[in-house]
């Protein structure tokens, strides 16, 4: 059993759905408890006023008239989508309604039975909103009381923990009421379904394996140590570098050989790269085997 939300419960939940709410006049107080009880809450029910103009629907949903006395619902939602509350408690807008309806929205059933019957209160068990439209079928609902009544129905769901099933029209309560005319509660109760839908849980991004570093475009300098045996040149000793540096030699004007460049560093080798420092200005024994960083940076040997 549903006990009916508190004022500052409903005014919360309204605004925490996006609603712009005014609050009328003595809205907390005025009810009519006195004719009988309010609650177990256990729907929504839309209606539409049957009147234009939001300042004298508001004052005639709050006041009532002299053959039904006010409020004549909780809420009020104006054509630009604002709530107005009128009323908190039990108040008279439902009216007897038929008992197999009551029990079906309160089991949150798939479907309803048809309302042939006028026997049951209504007033205690139903929150009311009133909307402001003539009920002539000619009379537009814009978007934004559209876009309210949806959300403000969700809010008393949400708070209550109900689905759009807890949400019914007049029309489905009392036989012989056409109200809300001019949309469906079928399509009204699908907007709010979507509403209530919990957020869809984020996917995990597929596993990427991180990017494979792209090699540099030149072969980074390996040290003095890769290109001598103790203090003389290597020869002999194979490395796919040596083909790469024989042949950037030949390509700046500096290559001995008769034969190669290959992998395995011989006397063209050293004697090529020897001529590749004098070419770099340096002279005597800083033109010597083995490269130096500096001119091995220059020479730019492609990356094997």
């Amino acid at each position: 059993m549903a006990t009916p939300l508190t004022a500052d419960r409903i005014l919360k939940a309204l605004r925490d759905e996006g609603l712009t709410v005014i609050e009328h006049r003595s809205w907390r107080t005025n009810n009519r408890n006195h004719k009988g009880p309010w609650g177990p809450a256990r729907g929504v029910m839309i209606h539409h006023t049957v009147t234009s103009g939001t300042a004298n629907s508001v004052e005639l949903c709050y006041n009532g008239h002299s053959a039904l006395p006010g409020p004549l619902c909780h809420g009020v939602i104006d054509k630009a989508g604002v709530v107005h509350l009128v009323g908190h408690g039990r108040a008279n807008h439902a009216g007897l309604g038929d008992a197999d309806v009551l029990r079906a929205v309160a089991a949150e059933a798939a479907s309803l039975p048809v309302d042939n019957e006028a026997n049951t209160d209504g007033n205690r068990h139903f929150y009311g909103f009133e909307c402001v439209n003539l009920g002539d079928g000619r009379d537009p609902w814009p978007a934004a009381q559209l876009l309210a009544i949806e959300r403000a129905a969700a809010a008393i769901c949400r708070a209550h923990g109900w689905s759009q099933r807890s949400v019914i029209g007049h029309l489905e309560w009392q036989p012989g009421k056409i109200d809300p005319r001019g949309f469906t509660m079928a399509s009204m109760r699908d907007h709010i379904g979507k509403r209530l839908a919990p957020d869809p849980a984020p996917t995990k991004p597929p596993a990427t394996k991180p990017p494979t570093p792209a090699k540099p475009k030149c072969e980074p300098y390996p040290g003095a140590s890769f290109f001598l045996n103790g203090n003389r040149p290597a020869l002999g000793k194979k490395s796919p570098i040596f083909t790469a540096m024989g042949k950037r030699l030949v390509a700046v004007g500096c290559g001995k050989y008769k034969v190669g460049p290959g992998p395995e560093l011989g006397k063209a080798d050293v004697d090529s790269y020897e001529a590749w420092q004098r070419k770099c200005g340096y002279t005597g024994t800083a033109a010597k085997w083995p490269p130096g960083k500096t001119t091995w940076d220059k020479l730019q040997v492609p990356n094997t």
